[in-house]
């Protein structure tokens, strides 16, 4: 007889929920408010008045958080969230789960750094996505529909943060999310946070982006004004044309669900990652091979701070199927 990792009640095999603290027995997820939203608990001016936001009180300067680096394993799925080199804040937010014998959920949103408590918005889309995801997932019910509901909820939680700024500012973020089963994957998006499919050696499933950025550049690129090589360089590469926010409106997501025949790897990351390796080629180019997801993760990741690390990064890598194993299996 085992215990519950909440409450350390007995439990027995075949519970679903634990009968003291009513956790469910067949989810595990990272902790709600981000693997660690800590905040410093002095300022460097000697204050120990530090707000809600994580702002002096005495001096007004940023403290920095355990937001700066993130780091989570949960088997098979991990993920890292790192500030990057030249921004205050990391304004990235991972949440991903595991239900036992149902498959992986993992969610990435990009706060909108133009926007207030980007942050939060972050955080609070990508807790409540993966929330309706989970418990989708645990019922059955179907991946594209969830991924609906899970955009909305998440529409919801981001406008309810806004405050007494215009509404052009209230915080806003973008959204990518992934459910994978043993069979397939479905992905949903908001904004130009990516997803990729990358395959094994061998796979008759290619490697390939499964989403397509929300941006004013790539509607260009659509509408034949302007080439997909223009679009790279072009000023308007990261204006969004759609987002999560108070002032972003009804939000339907794009979804698609691929079936891939072979193993391989599903990649979650925010602009801080695909503003240095765009391609699938750019990412197998320095994915280590026979190695972990958290090492797959790792190594983009300091690709991206060594490449300038301009922007937060965020990367949650997903094996497929969703089990235990090292990236060389792909």
């Amino acid at each position: 007889m085992s215990t519950c990792p909440d409450c350390s009640t007995p439990i027995s095999e075949g519970d679903r929920f634990c009968e003291e603290c009513g956790r469910n027995l067949l989810v595990r997820r990272t902790p709600v408010g981000g693997p660690d939203g800590s905040i410093a608990a002095a300022c460097v001016c000697g204050s120990v008045s530090i707000d809600a936001e994580g702002f002096c009180e005495r001096c007004g300067r940023a403290q920095p958080s355990g937001r700066e680096r993130m780091e989570f394993v949960l088997p098979p799925v991990a993920g890292i969230s790192d500030v990057g080199r030249r921004r205050q804040r990391n304004e990235d937010s991972m949440a991903f789960g595991v239900v036992a014998d149902h498959g992986v959920v993992a969610v990435v949103c990009d706060g909108v750094a133009s926007s207030e408590r980007a942050e939060q918005a972050s955080q609070a889309a990508a807790d409540a996505a993966a929330e309706v995801l989970l418990d989708a997932a645990v019922d059955g019910r179907d991946a594209e529909r969830a991924t609906v509901d899970a955009v909305a909820e998440a529409s919801v939680v981001v406008a309810q943060l806004a405050g007494g700024e215009p509404q052009e500012v209230a915080p806003s973020c973008t959204f990518v999310s992934a459910v994978i089963t043993d069979e397939t994957a479905t992905i949903g998006w908001v904004g130009d946070s990516r997803a990729y499919w990358l395959a094994g050696n061998g796979s008759r499933t290619p490697s390939r982006r499964l989403t397509k950025d929300d941006t004013w550049a790539a509607q260009l690129v659509d509408d034949g004004v302007i080439t997909e090589a223009e679009a790279k360089t072009d000023h308007r590469a990261h204006v969004l044309s759609r987002w999560l926010g108070a002032d972003a409106g009804l939000v339907v997501p794009h979804v698609v669900t691929v079936h891939p025949e072979e193993s391989g790897l599903f990649l979650l990351c925010s602009d801080g990652l695909w503003n240095y390796l765009q391609e699938v080629e750019d990412l197998a180019a320095v994915m280590p091979a026979d190695v972990p997801p958290v090492a797959v993760a790792g190594a983009l990741t300091k690709v991206a701070l060594e490449s300038g690390g301009h922007d937060n990064i965020t990367v949650v890598v997903v094996p497929f199927p969703p089990r235990e194993r090292g990236a060389g299996e792909r």
